[in-house]
């Protein structure tokens, strides 16, 4: 059921160190292979675009991080929880991570999504990213296999 958010309640925050206790709870709880917490402070300390979305009450609804590259940004994560999944909070995160795609003066945002992540995938197609191609064996998978990444990307 999607539920009409009244924007002006949603608080965007840059991600902070704090902020990773709660950020990686939420990471665990949504992906089946989960970046660690290295993975989050070092996105951190490098400088990337990382942001936090929270609900008037102060609850974490979701983040994205974003690394920029010469003229494009590469959506490192994204994630919305659980709970709130299916009600546009997926929509408002790209929304931000173009602007931030924008803000810096880029032309597109890039991703990576697994072939099976059919809902996020289902959710970059309806916002516009194209697909431009395939990274073999991208992924870890079940029983030490691997899956490749569709790669995708939104001109801004």
């Amino acid at each position: 059921m999607k539920q009409a958010w009244d924007l002006a309640r949603l608080r965007y925050e840059p991600m902070q160190r704090a902020d990773l206790g709660e950020v990686l709870a939420l990471e665990q709880s949504v992906y089946p292979y989960p970046w660690s917490m290295a993975n989050f402070a070092d996105s951190l300390d490098s400088g990337y675009q990382a942001w936090v979305l929270r609900d008037q009450g102060g609850a974490l609804l979701g983040y994205f991080l974003v690394m920029p590259m010469v003229d494009e940004v590469h959506l490192l994560n994204v994630a919305v929880a659980a709970d709130r999944q299916g009600q546009g909070l997926g929509h408002l995160l790209l929304n931000q991570s173009v602007a931030c795609a924008r803000g810096l003066g880029m032309a597109s945002v890039l991703l990576e999504v697994r072939p099976s992540n059919t809902r996020a995938l289902a959710i970059y197609e309806r916002y516009g990213f194209k697909q431009i191609g395939r990274r073999k064996g991208y992924y870890p998978a079940a029983n030490q296999l691997r899956e490749d990444a569709i790669v995708m990307r939104f001109d801004v």
